[in-house]
């Protein structure tokens, strides 16, 4: 059981450092990561997942996914612009090969789809 209780946290701790890069460089997200350490705390870290949920910048839009399944308007217009600055940005990025410079953008796509079809609350 303890061994359970450290993947867990284990988990947890690797997407809370993800998420923080992601807080830093607009070019990644951080919501997407902050959702996944949440789970996993809950899993095994109670206090950790507890903090998430009160997090004064992190914690609504964590409580609306969570309660509501929804993205706030202003998460979802962030994140397609910088999806699309950087998708965009990409095609005059140095010496990209063209399976990346294609493929990227697709799954930024992929990903605007998702967030937009979400509910906004």
């Amino acid at each position: 059981m303890r061994l359970r209780m450290l993947c867990w946290r284990a988990v947890a701790v690797v997407f809370m450092g993800l998420g923080m890069v992601g807080v830093v460089l607009p070019v990644m997200p951080h919501v997407p990561f902050f959702l996944v350490a949440l789970w996993a705390a809950g899993k095994g870290w109670p206090e950790l997942e507890r903090w998430l949920l009160r997090h004064p910048t992190f914690g609504p839009q964590l409580r609306n996914w969570r309660e509501h399944r929804a993205i706030s308007l202003p998460v979802k217009c962030m994140t397609t612009a910088t999806m699309a600055i950087s998708a965009i940005g990409m095609q005059w990025f140095g010496e990209l090969p063209g399976w990346l410079r294609l493929g990227a953008p697709v799954l930024m796509l992929a990903g605007a789809i998702f967030i937009w079809t979400r509910p906004t609350r």
